[in-house]
């Protein structure tokens, strides 16, 4: 028979980013070197911001919050890879597969959603300075975080139960390292018209909005630097921005990348190779550009990094 049920499929087979035995080794070690250095940056940003009276301000509790969001969204791809690969093995279970899915779509939609989230709060700090700390106050920002969090959890898991009722065959190949869902979409082999219409509405929720928001709050800001008059205050106003900028530009850039390479490359494996810009190169490179681009995150670090160094 050639197609079975999903609940008798037991597994997938992840075929990963090469089916070289000689580059495994290299695949390992680098991947295992990325995502060690992506945990330590961001456990670092968190550690700073917590232990920082400076830095209990809503703009930092957002970089935490991202921060922590970076961590568990490359974990979710990268250690079942590593795993993988140190096993010589490319199973993952059915159950495991939904559940990466779920959680990849999870934390790469929220850190959509806090990127926006931190541009209103970068639009209320410099159009509305007087009014900052009355707006941005700490329950507003802990339900801004709680309700991004509320969204895409149920959008996830509505994608994940209409995944459910597809039908694939044994021995499913999946051309990539995780559980993409276009990628499960392409290999069901059930009428996937539903799962298909769903994603197409809640992508412009996912990926649409949260960029127009972003736009929109760029634009309130540049027009409001614009009316400054002082050159120091339009530097000052913009250097709170920068990080955020590049962040953005890194996530959206990447994002964007992964898709017109699967656009124009139909090759299912380049597009696995683009998706790690995104997965794992962006959250790596996130601490960096806030620790080295703000002087009050490295002046919390370098505080931090003392204090642990006098203990020893």
């Amino acid at each position: 028979m050639e197609a079975e049920n999903h609940t008798d499929v037991s597994e997938f087979l992840l075929l990963g980013l090469s089916d070289d035995p000689d580059l495994q080794p290299l695949l390992f070690g680098l991947f295992l070197s990325m995502y060690l250095v992506t945990v330590l940056g961001n456990l670092l940003i968190i550690l700073a911001v917590s232990s920082d009276a400076h830095l209990h301000m809503p703009m930092y509790f957002f970089l935490s919050v991202l921060s922590f969001v970076d961590i568990c969204f490359t974990s979710t791809t990268i250690l079942k890879m590593l795993v993988n690969i140190d096993t010589h093995s490319k199973d993952i279970s059915y159950t495991g597969c939904l559940t990466q899915m779920y959680f990849f779509m999870m934390f790469g939609g929220l850190d959509n959603f806090l990127l926006t989230v931190m541009a209103y709060d970068r639009f209320v700090a410099i159009c509305h300075p007087l009014h900052y700390t009355v707006i941005m106050k700490p329950h507003l920002c802990a339900l801004l975080v709680l309700m991004s969090w509320s969204i895409i959890s149920l959008v996830a898991l509505v994608h994940v139960l209409l995944m459910m009722r597809l039908t694939f065959s044994l021995g499913t190949e999946i051309p990539h390292f995780f559980c993409e869902l276009a990628q499960l979409l392409k290999a069901a082999r059930s009428d996937t018209f539903i799962n298909n219409i769903y994603l197409y509405v809640t992508t412009p929720l996912l990926c649409v909005f949260p960029v127009m928001g972003i736009l929109y709050s760029y634009s309130k800001i540049t027009s409001s630097l614009m009316r400054m008059s002082s050159t120091a205050n339009k530097y000052k106003a913009f250097f709170t921005c920068g990080s955020h900028l590049c962040v953005v530009a890194l996530f959206y850039g990447t994002a964007l990348g992964v898709y017109f390479s699967s656009a124009m490359t139909p090759s299912s494996q380049s597009s696995a190779i683009a998706s790690v810009m995104y997965t794992v190169v962006t959250p790596m490179l996130n601490p960096f550009i806030y620790s080295l681009r703000n002087k009050d995150v490295k002046g919390a670090l370098g505080r931090l990094l003392s204090t642990a160094a006098s203990r020893l």
